[in-house]
């Protein structure tokens, strides 16, 4: 696939894609003969990692050092130490991420409360 239609298939900004390469956080499977990006399913699928990751509020070190351990998790060749590794960190990752999510709810709460204050204070003046 050709990065423009990657870019709609996962609501990405060409920009975003080629920053991503540029700062070394995914790389395309391949070029065309001409130059441009290729990607495949499993660049997709990494790009959606990526981007679910991105709200949560993960650096790109972080970002990166996930994308590493779940290649180190799907490489067959891999060594037991080297997946047991990988499988810490990431379930590390995992409670960080869920502790993420638990102060994204409580922002989302007192959003809603401010809508609901803002739009009583509009009901009461008319």
């Amino acid at each position: 696939m050709h990065i423009g239609e990657v870019a709609a298939r996962t609501e990405l900004s060409l920009r975003s894609l080629r920053h991503w390469e540029e700062v070394g956080l995914l790389q395309p499977s391949g070029r065309s003969d001409g130059g441009f990006r290729l990607y495949t399913e499993d660049d997709v699928e990494k790009i959606l990692v990526i981007r679910r990751m991105k709200p949560l509020g993960f650096s790109l070190d972080e970002m990166r050092a996930v994308m590493v351990d779940l290649e180190v998790l799907r490489d067959p060749g891999a060594d037991e130490a080297a997946r047991a590794a990988a499988r810490a960190r990431i379930g590390a990752v995992r409670a960080d991420a869920v502790e993420r999510r638990a102060r994204l709810v409580r922002q989302l709460a007192m959003a809603d409360e401010f809508i609901d204050l803002v739009g009583d204070e509009c009901g009461s003046s008319t």
